[in-house]
């Protein structure tokens, strides 16, 4: 059996080999890596400009859109330079450090958004402690504990993953370097590893996401003693919240919580967390947020107008 340090890398099988395919697929990605990166840079910017950027939900609006850029970005990159390049090939430091950060940025993203959660119900059910509840410093701690969360939740992964023995086979069927997809091609016996996995990964989404469906239930029967505006208000918000969950959770859940086996559906299903669901995440949180909205035409209107008057 040979030592998997010795093996430089491994090949990515990728989504086709049909170049047609593949061509469609660079247009598509590289247009849903662009339109995530400026929407999610157009939301730090507007929001860092603006009297937003005291509010609560709008700093954790800030971390979401900063763990998108950085969670897109450890795998999406390497996905358009395949396609375009045909390159299938990936060394082996590298995709140990994909495995680790995609872990390490999603974990992240996944406790921002029950900290967010935690935002609307603090300001729906507690309206008069909200302040008290939500000043600078808890929101500070909250996003430090969504990094110890994912710092928690990678290493782990990372280290069974570093132990992992490989033989003959590399062809890993996927595009990006992941868990499952590696214990497929590993030539040892991977049940304790996978069975670490699944209580890692799988487990830790599905509580997130239970948590998650529990908190928005309080909040929508809390919403019976508010006001007609402040039900639409309250819900428009919510709403958008609700969406991002189902997006991104709904794929994870299916992608992690189950044996640690692969199939060939896994691919298209991974494509929702890692690239659909985060570009989709700046029209979802800003279409039906008038704050948001005017925000953002105030700062890039004043910007606007600075640039023509200075020419």
């Amino acid at each position: 059996m040979e030592n998997q340090t010795h093996i430089p890398g491994f090949i990515l099988l990728g989504l086709s080999d049909d170049k047609n395919i593949q061509m469609f697929c660079f247009v598509l990605f590289l247009f849903c890596f662009v339109a995530l990166l400026v929407g999610n840079i157009l939301i730090l910017i507007s929001i860092f400009c603006s009297p937003l950027s005291q509010q609560p939900m709008y700093y954790f609006l800030c971390h979401l859109s900063f763990m998108d850029i950085c969670y897109t970005s450890s795998v999406t990159p390497r996905l358009i330079d395949g396609l375009l390049e045909g390159t299938k090939t990936i060394s082996y430091g590298y995709c140990m450090l994909q495995v680790f950060t995609m872990h390490f940025f999603g974990c992240i993203e996944v406790f921002i958004i029950t900290a967010m959660a935690f935002d609307r119900y603090v300001a729906i059910c507690k309206p008069l402690h909200y302040m008290l509840i939500m000043n600078r410093t808890k929101c500070h701690l909250l996003v430090f504990a969504a990094w110890v969360g994912g710092a928690a939740h990678s290493f782990p992964q990372l280290c069974m993953t570093i132990r992992l023995h490989f033989c003959d086979s590399v062809e890993i069927d996927h595009y990006f370097c992941d868990i499952f997809p590696l214990l497929r091609i590993a030539c040892t016996d991977t049940y304790i590893t996978g069975i670490l996995v699944v209580a890692n990964s799988g487990i830790i989404t599905l509580v997130t996401f239970v948590v998650l469906s529990i908190s928005y239930a309080i909040i929508l029967f809390n919403l019976r003693h508010h006001s007609a505006e402040g039900r639409r208000k309250a819900l428009s918000t919510c709403g958008s919240h609700i969406t991002v969950v189902i997006l991104f959770f709904g794929p994870a859940i299916s992608s992690y919580l189950r044996p640690p086996v692969t199939f060939p559906e896994d691919k298209v299903t991974a494509l929702f967390y890692t690239i659909i669901a985060p570009m989709f995440n700046p029209l979802i949180c800003t279409l039906r947020n008038t704050e948001m909205k005017s925000a953002m035409r105030k700062v890039w209107c004043s910007a606007l107008f600075s640039k023509q008057a200075e020419g």
